[in-house]
This record gives structure tokens, C-alpha cells and sequence, in this order.
């Protein structure tokens, strides 16, 4: 098996040090690659990977089809494998590369839900703000909304990322890659007030940390706990729609293109490192427009 493992386990350092891919990530990659090499090695009985063909991978993908795995789940363990192919080329592991023809399932795009601007404002007035936890959640969801970044990019924020004065915010986004958001006076003033009249509360006598959003016991707020709020402040807000972290994302960049933003703005403050996947929200606003006009013109 030591075939099979420790090219594996080489690969995921590359993509640690030199990709420096996320921990999520990277647990992603091997349990794709993982299940890949148990079918290849258990079940197809190979025992080298310089032995591996075309057959033997479509041989996994249609186990992986039989278990119910959907064709985007199936997509991405075709982009592990080919990946993970490539860097064995490279490296001279392997002799040739058995995913070149490989093709890729039809996906369905779906389009990210989104709330509309009444909805964004019925779950940021949701919070308590008499209490330092509701301060600190209107600033969240302020910061979330306000610049489009993920959670985890917001969970990681320090207090030296957020320049108040300024009116801006440093995110590290994916592979450490670093940008600038503006920041809008709803937030601005959001953060200023927590700054001011929760956190210190919430710090208490815990230790000090450099995190910017902490929880009650004074230490970063996680994800599971951002994406708890969220939930809870959306049924405060009788908000219908299923709502996660990301659909704040989404609401940002659809109400930026949809008031006339340019694309390559929008895809820069999202931290898009390809303008085709800022472009899903184009679509967005034109099945938004279609709505409207069947709505509200009289002859539609």
C-alpha cells in the first residue's frame, strides 16, 4: 500500500507548503484520493499507481455513481484525480497521465439564493442590541453583507485588519492571498460600536486575544457558532428562506451588479481568482429582471 500512500501523502504537502491550501481543503482532496486508491488498490487490484488507466478511473467514478453521488460531487473527485495525476507526471512518480482524456459530468448550474435588500435589513435589525452578544452579531452581519467575504475570512479577522478611520478592511483570503474591501458607513458604524460597547465585555477577564469577533468566553468566534446566529437571527427575522454564511456573500455581489457595478470590481472584492465565477451573478439579476417584468408588465 506504500505505493499508493506515500505519493499521497506527498501530494498533500505540496499542497499544504507550496499551494497552501486551506485545512478544509485539503481534507477535502484526501478523502477524494483516499477512496480513489482503496478502489484502485482493494478492489481493482493494482498495485502500482504507474499502472493506473482510463478504465480503472472510470471504473471508480461509476462506484461512486452507484452509491447516489451526485454529478457535482462526482466532478470534483474527477478534479482531485486529474490534480493529483498531473503532480505524479511531474515528479516522475508515474509515466504518463491516464486523466488527459478524462471528461467531465454535465452539471446543472443552480443559482445561489439571495435575500433582497428588505430581507438583508430584517435580519441585521433582528440582533438584541441591548446585550454585547446582539452588538457584536449587527457588526457581523454588517461586515458579512457589507464587503462579501466568506466566514471563515470573517472569523479570521484581527483587530489590526479592520481600519475603521480609513474606512477599509484587509482580508486574507484563499492561499493566504491578501485584498483590500471598502467599507460602508452601516458597518463602519456597526464595528465602531462593538468595538466600543461589547467586546471588552464579552473579553471579560479571559485571556487577550487579537481575534476581532469573539465569543463569551473570550475567544474567536468559530464557524459553527457564526452559522448558529445566523440561523437563529434569520428566524427572528421570520426570514423563509434557507440561509447559510454564504448567501450573505451572494446578496453582496448581486445587489453591487445589480445597481450598475462593474464585474471586475465585484470580482476583485470577492477575491475571485476567475472573473467566470463572478459572472453566476450576472445571471442572477437577469432571472431577477425576468421576474420582475412577468410581475409587474401587463402584457407579460
Amino acid at each position: 500500500m506504500r505505493n499508493f500512500t506515500d505519493p499521497l501523502n506527498d501530494y498533500l504537502h505540496f499542497l499544504q507548503v507550496e499551494r497552501q491550501l486551506s485545512t478544509n481543503t485539503l481534507s477535502s482532496y484526501r478523502r477524494d484520493l483516499e477512496s480513489y486508491i482503496n478502489n484502485l488498490n482493494k478492489e481493482q487490484g493494482l498495485q502500482s499507481l504507474n499502472h493506473v488507466e482510463r478504465t480503472n478511473i472510470l471504473i471508480h467514478l461509476e462506484n461512486l455513481r452507484n452509491q447516489g453521488i451526485s454529478a457535482r460531487t462526482v466532478a470534483r473527485h474527477i478534479s482531485s484525480i486529474r490534480s493529483f495525476h498531473q503532480f505524479l507526471l511531474r515528479d516522475k512518480v508515474t509515466e504518463q497521465d491516464p486523466t488527459v482524456h478524462l471528461e467531465m459530468p454535465q452539471i446543472e448550474q443552480k443559482l445561489p439564493k439571495v435575500l433582497s435588500i428588505e430581507e438583508i435589513e430584517s435580519l441585521i435589525s433582528a440582533p438584541n442590541r441591548d446585550k454585547p452578544q446582539g452588538i457584536r452579531d449587527v457588526a457581523m452581519l454588517e461586515i458579512l453583507y457589507g464587503t462579501g467575504m466568506r466566514i471563515s475570512e470573517c472569523i479570521g479577522l484581527n483587530l489590526e485588519d479592520v481600519h475603521l478611520t480609513m474606512g477599509f478592511v484587509r482580508v486574507y483570503g484563499k492561499g493566504g492571498k491578501e485584498r483590500i474591501v471598502p467599507l460602508g458607513k452601516g458597518a463602519i458604524r456597526a464595528c465602531d460600536h462593538y468595538l466600543q460597547n461589547a467586546r471588552s465585555k464579552l473579553q471579560g477577564k479571559y485571556p487577550k486575544t487579537d481575534a476581532f469577533f469573539i465569543n463569551q468566553r473570550g475567544k474567536r468566534l468559530t464557524r459553527q457558532g457564526c452559522w448558529k446566529l445566523l440561523k437563529e437571527h434569520a428566524t427572528n427575522a421570520n426570514i423563509k428562506k434557507e440561509i447559510t454564511p454564504h448567501t450573505l456573500r451572494h446578496s453582496f455581489a448581486t445587489h453591487l451588479i445589480e445597481n450598475g457595478a462593474d464585474l471586475r470590481a465585484v470580482q476583485e472584492m470577492l477575491g475571485h481568482a476567475d472573473i467566470s465565477t463572478t459572472q453566476i451573478y450576472t445571471h442572477i439579476s437577469k432571472t431577477r429582471l425576468s421576474e420582475v417584468y412577468k410581475q409587474f408588465h401587463p402584457r407579460a
